[in-house]
């Protein structure tokens, strides 16, 4: 039970140290990411960590493209629904599980039959 407290209070933290990371962000960065995180969240499947490991890496770019004086729509571009996207592209996501649930029923209804 403790290593679950634990475990729980570090992610909490890791958790808020990114948030903080996202507000100290320019106006535009922090516009475009609150977007983009409502969206993956949306999408989000399974535990949720894939897609918070995949905000941190968006942070890390934003930051980045920050610092070189970067608009954030010259980062992800104007399709920002385009972008999310590609950022989803190998996290795991709602629409993956019913994707799965859909080809696994209808395999089972069907017996196996290809």
């Amino acid at each position: 039970m403790r290593d679950l407290l634990t475990k729980l209070v570090g992610e909490k933290k890791e958790w808020r140290a990114m948030q903080a990371r996202a507000a100290a962000l320019p106006v535009d960065y922090r516009v475009v990411y609150a977007e983009i995180q409502k969206y993956v969240f949306n999408l989000a499947g399974g535990d949720g960590r894939s897609i918070i490991a995949l905000l941190e890496d968006l942070l890390g770019l934003f930051e980045t493209g920050a610092a070189d004086g970067r608009r954030a729509l010259e980062v992800t571009g104007d399709d920002v629904a385009g972008f999310c996207d590609e950022l989803l592209r190998n996290a795991r996501t709602y629409t993956q599980d019913w994707r799965d649930k859909l080809n696994r029923t209808v395999h089972e209804k069907l017996g196996g039959q290809s």
